[in-house]
């Protein structure tokens, strides 16, 4: 029997066994996946023993993203670019390493809109500058988006996404978000603005074109301010759930063998524990 993990401190509101689980059942595998809260004065000693348990691998949360990208032995290019790893597995005796957030935000853009808003995206503005921000800004580099927009509240920060793709990501000052709403075709928050418990994001959305895609990371509410704003001019919203389900497709392919296929039945699994929870 395979086994996979979360690992992170805290972990207990992680939603990643939800999700494995029922590809598991879905597809008949008998193997299981699990949280493992390990601080981090006890992240390395994780890494060195996790094989030496039967896991053939597992998923890295906050805060040990960093920590996972300095100690494995191989990352792929896309964690290399991050500097994160979330995504681990061992082969030929070597813990390898990936980074699949920008693919999740991508997936999650490509299921809202059928694959679309790649030719309609011009110009896309990331608000934020945190590991997601690096990610999101990075897959959109993938799809290739030609201009991409960085505004946070820290311009240094701001500069160090920009520095993934120069030419590509420009920084923006903050107080200058609404004014380049006008040129915007995809706005995008990865900052915790919004969350449940958190103050809502200060942003008007009167400059926005009526094509414009409003996408918020956050799923936690699932309808936050920001995507409610959106809906009500009529533009299309992307909440952050589709990101969690999309980023661990890969993962789970890797350690059991099998492409698991986002649905709707997954999609409200989840809803229900957000909502029971709530």
């Amino acid at each position: 029997m395979r086994k996979a993990f979360v690992v992170g401190h805290p972990i207990r509101h992680s939603r990643s066994p939800l999700i494995h689980g029922h590809w598991l059942r879905e597809h008949g595998i008998a193997g299981s996946y699990e949280r493992i809260d390990v601080a981090p004065a006890d992240f390395a000693a994780f890494l060195r023993g996790f094989p030496g348990e039967g896991f053939v691998g597992g998923n890295v949360t906050i805060p040990h993203k960093e920590a996972a990208f300095q100690a494995v032995d191989h990352a792929t290019e896309r964690a290399r670019r991050l500097g994160a790893v979330n995504t681990l597995w061992t082969a030929d005796g070597r813990l390898h390493g990936d980074n699949t957030d920008g693919l999740g935000f991508v997936g999650s853009l490509d299921e809202a809109a059928g694959g679309s808003w790649e030719a309609a995206t011009r110009t896309a503005l990331v608000l934020g500058a945190g590991g997601a921000a690096r990610a999101v800004a990075a897959g959109l580099v993938g799809r290739g988006v030609p201009r991409i927009l960085v505004a946070n509240r820290s311009p240094e920060r701001a500069a160090d996404v920009a520095a993934l793709a120069p030419g590509r990501l420009e920084v923006i000052p903050w107080e200058d978000r609404e004014a380049a709403l006008r040129d915007v075709d995809l706005l995008v928050n990865t900052t915790s603005l919004g969350m449940a418990g958190q103050p809502s994001l200060d942003l008007a959305l009167d400059g926005l074109p009526v094509s414009a895609m409003v996408a918020d990371i956050v799923y936690v509410p699932l309808e936050t301010p920001l995507l409610a704003a959106a809906r009500r001019r009529g533009l299309r919203a992307v909440d952050g759930l589709g990101m969690l389900l999309h980023q661990a497709v890969p993962g789970f392919e890797r350690w059991f063998g099998v492409r698991p296929v986002v649905t709707r039945a997954l999609r409200d699994l989840i809803v229900a524990d957000i909502e029971g929870r709530s």
